[in-house]
């Protein structure tokens, strides 16, 4: 018995990076300003509809671009906006529930 060897896999796993972003700079107006509310598949969509009702309302002067994310979109993290829109904003709301 003392000639068998046993193997185990590491129950941590591997991590891949993530890739780090910084937080964007503040905009200096919001005339003109490009901001995407993106809305989640979760529990968030109570609060953030409204919301994307609410918001255009009271800052007519933004271009707002309202993304609903698919549920349980993951690619190293959740994906709030399409890789497309990230170019096409200059600012970004997510709401996150637990």
């Amino acid at each position: 018995m003392a000639d068998k060897v046993y193997k185990f896999l590491n129950p941590v796993g591997i991590q891949d990076p993530v890739k780090m972003h910084g937080l964007a700079p503040r905009l200096k107006t919001l005339d003109g300003a490009r901001i995407t509310l993106s809305i989640g598949a979760g529990g968030e969509q109570g609060i953030l509809i409204p919301l994307a009702k609410m918001l255009p309302e009271i800052y007519p002067q933004v271009k707002w671009n309202i993304s609903y994310a698919a549920a349980h979109l993951t690619k190293a993290g959740s994906v709030a906006i399409a890789d497309d829109e990230w170019d096409k904003t200059d600012a970004l709301i997510r709401g996150v529930v637990w």
